[in-house]
């Protein structure tokens, strides 16, 4: 965590938190000491640092509150390295299915190639005029010695057609010439995998690979001739990766990993193991023992190197509907010593929502009517109107939390978002009236199947 955020306080990591997600004081308070006590002990200098542990914290809570939000953008609000994963989809080591370390490698492959976008983007400029210079060279290559002998007068002129050159590339209107360019030998910087994140993949090094596989078509020297607009983009890619080595990229992900890295595990209550009749689910309390070494801090071996993961912020978060937080075994309960309930959603609740975030569900239908040159005005009560008939169909049905603003508000706008755009469709005002004619039947009868998202 640099120190940029010395400034960003729980207080203010709170009043941030608040402009995207409503409610749930308690948990924003939570994250935000937890964050603030991270940045805290690396202000410590001495051997105690390392003994100072993470505040690690369940989340407890129906769906649709906000849990994974708030981990989400904590993570942003401090630029750190993210990731959330299932712990229902785990199993116990020798058994098919992911085994818990590979959430471990996921957020190194992840920060990786956070961190390698960060290095490319602050050495752009850098590498950008070196790139210009290498092309303009391409366009008006320097005379041959042996073919004239450059004067005073002469030096002058090739330095100035140069120059009107470079302005002529950067103003694009050099983009569709033809250019012909040294293509660079391969040096193993420029051929670069991102990992995708999700699924466990084999932890291969396919930069090593090719470069055994074809080894000397690596050393190659040849001259190719393309567009001046792709020549730029070439030599742009080859100085910039030249600039940002591989090693340099690991070494700053895996320290930003270990010492500022966010593990979300979600649905850990799926694999919490309540005692009925004296028999527990042995495969669940499996997978929590699996994970307990991974949250007590371990060093988990990825193809980028060994990760210590003594230090991870680890967020997990579950409805606990059948389960409780003390049914996890005793000894994972110890390494989330912080403990939040988050509470249900009433229909005050959906108002703010479909509101006052800056993300929010009106803002965001207003921007995509707004494409298709259409005024979308909400009417105060239509709002209110929208935010009981959201609140109706949680009672109703499961308790879905917000997410059922996202079914309510596709139905009420799915006509005029088919329709558009249409030169008589120029504004649309949501009225109650409106609210009641197209969600009132679905909500009201029996049959509430379209509303399970």
């Amino acid at each position: 965590m640099s120190d940029n955020n010395r400034k960003l306080t729980p207080k203010k990591v709170v009043a941030e938190l608040d402009k995207y997600i409503v409610g749930q004081h308690a948990a924003k308070r939570s994250v935000a000491i937890a964050l603030r006590n991270r940045w805290r002990r690396q202000q410590i200098t001495d051997e105690l640092q390392d003994e100072i542990m993470p505040n690690n914290i369940i989340m407890v809570g129906p769906t649709g509150v906000g849990k994974t939000e708030i981990a989400r953008r904590l993570s942003r609000l401090v630029n750190a390295p993210f990731i959330k994963v299932e712990a229902s989809k785990f199993t116990e080591v020798g058994y098919v299915g992911r085994d818990v370390e590979s959430m471990v490698r996921e957020l190194m492959s992840s920060a990786v190639n956070q961190t390698r976008m960060r290095m490319l983007e602050e050495v752009y400029d850098r590498a950008y005029e070196i790139a210009v210079s290498k092309v303009v060279d391409a366009l008006v290559p320097e005379p041959k010695h042996n073919e004239v002998t450059l004067t005073d007068d002469s030096e002058s002129r090739y330095q100035r057609t140069k120059e009107k050159m470079r302005k002529q590339l950067e103003s694009g209107k050099l983009d569709d010439r033809q250019v012909e360019i040294a293509e660079m030998p391969f040096t193993g910087a420029t051929l670069e995998f991102l990992t995708p994140t999700g699924p466990d993949l084999p932890e291969i090094d396919f930069t090593e690979v090719m470069s055994q596989i074809f080894p000397g078509s690596f050393n190659k020297k040849k001259r190719m001739k393309m567009s001046v607009k792709d020549a730029l983009n070439y030599y742009l890619d080859m100085e910039s990766n030249r600039m940002v080595s591989r090693d340099k990229v690991i070494e700053a992900a895996r320290e930003s990993v270990e010492n500022d890295g966010i593990i979300f595990i979600d649905e850990i209550d799926k694999i919490a193991s309540p005692d009925k009749h004296g028999q527990i689910d042995v495969s669940r309390s499996g997978v929590q023992r699996d994970l307990l070494p991974i949250v007590e801090g371990s060093v988990v071996p990825t193809k980028y190197g060994p990760v210590d993961t003594a230090h991870i912020l680890f967020i997990s978060a579950g409805a606990f509907h059948t389960a409780k937080p003390s049914d996890l075994i005793p000894e994972l309960q110890g390494r989330f010593p912080i403990r939040v309930e988050l509470q249900s959603l009433t229909q005050a609740d959906f108002e703010r929502i479909l509101v006052e975030p800056e993300n929010s569900l009106v803002k965001q239908y207003q921007a995509l009517f707004a494409a298709d040159g259409c005024k979308l005005i909400f009417q105060k009560k239509a709002i209110a109107e929208i935010a009981k008939y959201a609140a109706l169909a949680n009672e109703k049905m499961e308790d879905i939390g917000a997410r059922r603003l996202h079914t309510i508000m596709n139905t009420l706008l799915d006509e005029y978002l088919f329709e558009m755009p249409s030169p008589q469709l120029k504004e649309l005002r949501v009225t109650p009236a409106l609210v009641k004619e197209k969600v009132a039947a679905v909500i009201e009868s029996e049959d509430l199947a379209r509303f399970i998202l």
